[in-house]
């Protein structure tokens, strides 16, 4: 089962990043009448300018997907950082709960998209989508990473490593992460599934990493949906495939991770 998730997950990366290269059509050039069905005009019809839609499926998938996945890493990896810092910092010291957790708290109330368009109004382009998903993602990532690494901190081999003045970069990295890799690597898929949503979001309000966005596809097929449903129906897919694969390969790589750690 593990390998079958693997192998749809991988399927879904290789179609997503090297579709460009398969593209039976260039993004930008019609192929025939507005909202064609699928047949002549294509596996998938053409859009409302007459564009083939797979063609523009697979050109935008891989600038959606590394701006995800760039954008959950670096929010998980701040989230991580920060939740293990204040398990092991905060005990006895509420400052470390003033300076840290509060403002983390505060940026968590912010809903997602109502941060997208903050930043994107300040830094309209991929890297403001880029730092607009990661501070969506830190909030959490680190709640969820503290809750786990305060079950850790009170075992022995913890306690030995702090009576040894071990630094705070070896207790968090070789005493207390390894420990919550399970947790850490499930957080992050969700943190990606959550960063393809905002993403495609971001698309769909018109500000999307590239012309091809699939959050744009969504928001141009909608007016001939009657017509040309595929034009909708298939990047609304190609999302949903994403989140799902990714979700499934995230959960695979935990356990595997629990049970060699176990």
């Amino acid at each position: 089962m593990t390998r079958l998730k693997w192998t749809l997950f991988g399927l879904a990366v290789l179609a997503v990043l090297f579709g460009p290269l398969v593209a039976p059509h260039p993004a930008t050039a019609p192929i025939g009448p507005p909202f064609a069905p699928p047949g002549t005009a294509g596996p998938l019809g053409t859009d409302q300018l007459g564009r083939d839609v797979l063609s523009r499926l697979l050109h935008g998938g891989a600038p959606m997907l590394l701006t995800s996945a760039l954008a959950a890493l670096i929010g998980s990896g701040a989230g991580v950082t920060a939740g293990l810092f204040t398990a092991l910092a905060s005990s006895g010291r509420r400052w470390v709960e003033a300076i840290f957790v509060r403002p983390l708290d505060l940026l968590a109330a912010v809903p997602p998209i109502l941060v997208l368009l903050l930043v994107l109004t300040a830094l309209p382009n991929r890297a403001g989508i880029v730092l607009a998903v990661a501070l969506s993602s830190v909030p959490l990532s680190a709640r969820i990473t503290r809750a786990a690494a305060e079950q850790v901190i009170g075992r022995a081999h913890v306690e030995v490593a702090l009576a040894r003045g071990e630094s705070w970069a070896w207790l968090l990295g070789r005493e207390i992460l390894p420990l919550v890799a399970s947790t850490v690597l499930a957080d992050l898929g969700i943190r990606f599934v959550t960063a393809v949503y905002l993403v495609a979001a971001a698309g769909f309000l018109g500000l999307g990493t590239s012309a091809s966005d699939w959050g744009l596809l969504i928001v141009e097929a909608l007016p001939g949906a009657a017509l040309q449903p595929w034009a909708l129906l298939a990047p609304v897919a190609g999302i949903a495939l994403v989140a799902v694969t990714a979700n499934l390969a995230s959960d695979a790589l935990a356990r595997r991770s629990r049970g060699v750690l176990g």
